[in-house]
């Protein structure tokens, strides 16, 4: 009966942490760039994998199937970097918190041709190689499960924590820009305020001299 539960809330975790863990597959033309972001924790592992599809299977790839990728993080700092290759991944511990970018150049060909891209981008704890943890540890299933549990659970607090650091700072950029606005305005109406007493001033003293008052 736990072990169903386990299983059960395992599952409920998992699903709710699907969509960094399943690939995608896109089209690419010739000579056009596709970025795609997402959003990774400090001190967070993250593995990457990509490969063009081969549109003649059994067949060799065409040469014109090569393609340029860069991995950045919101900084401009590079983590990965392949050029003319029809394959590759990649692998590290994020150091800044923030978007990171992956970003697939298609070379400009005549004819133009377009590649079909299938790419698997997996962040916190689904980087993890469960295969190997079982291999390593010895453990038996249940253990494992446990220990992906503990894991998703760990991570989705960490989560947690995150998103709350991030409203309190953008809590504190919209105070700092309702301050901003409010001696905006109170600079705006002195400003508007001495015009129309100038204004004043000038019409009062123009009709004196023309002892029309």
């Amino acid at each position: 009966m736990v072990n169903q539960r386990c299983r059960v809330l395992l599952f409920l975790i998992v699903g709710f942490l699907s969509p960094i863990v399943q690939s995608i597959r896109f089209d690419l033309e010739s000579g056009h760039t596709k970025c795609i972001a997402e959003d990774i924790k400090s001190n967070s592992m993250t593995v990457g994998h990509y490969f063009i599809v081969n549109p003649n299977d059994g067949h060799p790839m065409p040469e014109s199937h090569k393609i340029t990728v860069r991995v950045t993080s919101s900084y401009g700092n590079s983590y990965h970097y392949a050029d003319h290759v029809d394959s590759g991944q990649f692998a590290f511990q994020a150091a800044e918190a923030g978007d990171y970018m992956t970003c697939f150049w298609a070379a400009d060909h005549k004819p133009q041709t377009t590649v079909t891209i299938d790419f698997d981008w997996r962040s916190g704890v689904a980087a993890k190689d469960w295969g190997n943890v079982a291999k390593k540890g010895s453990v038996e299933a249940m253990e494992l499960e446990l220990k992906k549990l503990y894991d998703t659970v760990t991570s989705v607090h960490d989560e947690m924590f995150y998103l709350r650091e991030r409203e309190e700072e953008m809590q504190e950029l919209n105070k700092s820009t309702n301050s901003r606005m409010a001696w905006l305005s109170f600079l705006s109406f002195v400003v508007c305020s001495s015009v129309a007493a100038l204004q004043f001033w000038h019409l009062k003293t123009f009709f004196q001299k023309k002892k029309l008052i």
